[in-house]
């Protein structure tokens, strides 16, 4: 699920700053032509059904923690899935599309959210939290330079004051070789709340729900600085392809994955003409990580 955003202006009306968030920036990572097709040229794509479950999953996750603990059960949380379904339905309904073409049914789409939420019960119990934040959305700026930004799944705070960044994960678990890769994100949300609050959390967890397993990283100030460093260096990437309007095609096994095959030179395809500077300078996009 994405949500459009434009940069923020000053008071006084300065120059916004161009944003990214974790998903784009992995994007332009794995492919530059991908980041330009969603950050630039802004190509519509269909949700597929492992993406809906998986908003329907974080929904249902957020709801839950409205219950008072004790209330906070399996039954409770599969309980929740068919009316979170149907909300999200309701304020997106091309949602509904993820069915068309296919033999899954609302009832085994519904039974395989279910049973991801059963994963999340195996690996921690609710009732013994009480989160800081859900569904938080957070933002700092960058050396003057970029906005990063995103939501971040959810944020405990113990009462000696350290902080976890969780995410919960509906895809099954990386081989150890991509971990790296999974803990981008986590990365990206800790440098967010160390420039904004001036504290680096004490651990950021990935909660594999299919898998029921869990990856931790404690992070540090200069494992925090060198990332900010990445990522001022990736931007400035970003910035270069942009002037020059070269996103090349970067071929790999996640190709099977892409909506925009047909587009793509590495499989026979054209890209649209460059749509300028102006329209992809100041309105990029935040997804659901």
């Amino acid at each position: 699920m994405t949500v459009p955003v434009t940069s923020a202006t000053t008071a006084d009306s300065a120059p916004a700053l161009p944003t990214l968030s974790p998903s784009r920036a992995a994007d332009f990572k794995t492919c530059p032509l991908l980041y330009r097709f969603r950050s630039i040229d802004r190509l519509p794509e269909r949700a597929t059904p492992d993406q809906a479950r998986g908003t329907l999953v974080h929904a249902v996750l957020e709801v839950l923690f409205d219950a008072p603990a004790g209330e906070r059960t399996p039954e409770r949380a599969a309980e929740l899935a068919a009316p979170q379904w149907a909300r999200l339905v309701e304020q997106e309904p091309e949602l509904a599309e993820i069915f068309s073409g296919t033999e899954l049914t609302v009832e085994q789409f519904l039974a395989e959210a279910r049973d991801l939420l059963g994963g999340y019960f195996a690996l921690e119990d609710p009732n013994r939290l009480e989160p800081a934040s859900r569904e938080s959305y957070v933002e700092a700026e960058v050396d003057g330079r970029l906005v990063i930004r995103g939501i971040i799944d959810r944020l405990d705070v113990s009462p000696a004051g350290d902080v976890r960044v969780v995410d919960y994960k509906t895809g099954g678990a990386p081989r150890e070789a991509f971990e790296a890769r999974a803990m981008f994100q986590l990365k990206f949300y800790a440098l967010v709340l160390w420039r904004t609050r001036g504290v680096v959390p004490r651990v950021l967890r990935l909660m594999y729900l299919r898998d029921q397993e869990v990856c931790d990283f404690a992070p540090d100030a200069d494992d925090l600085a060198r990332f900010e460093r990445t990522l001022l260096a990736l931007w400035q990437a970003i910035e270069l392809a942009t002037v020059n309007q070269d996103f090349r095609a970067k071929p790999s096994r996640l190709c099977g994955w892409c909506a925009h095959q047909a587009l793509c030179p590495a499989y026979g395809g054209t890209p649209p003409a460059f749509p300028g500077l102006a329209s992809s300078s100041g309105e990029l996009v935040v997804e659901r990580d």
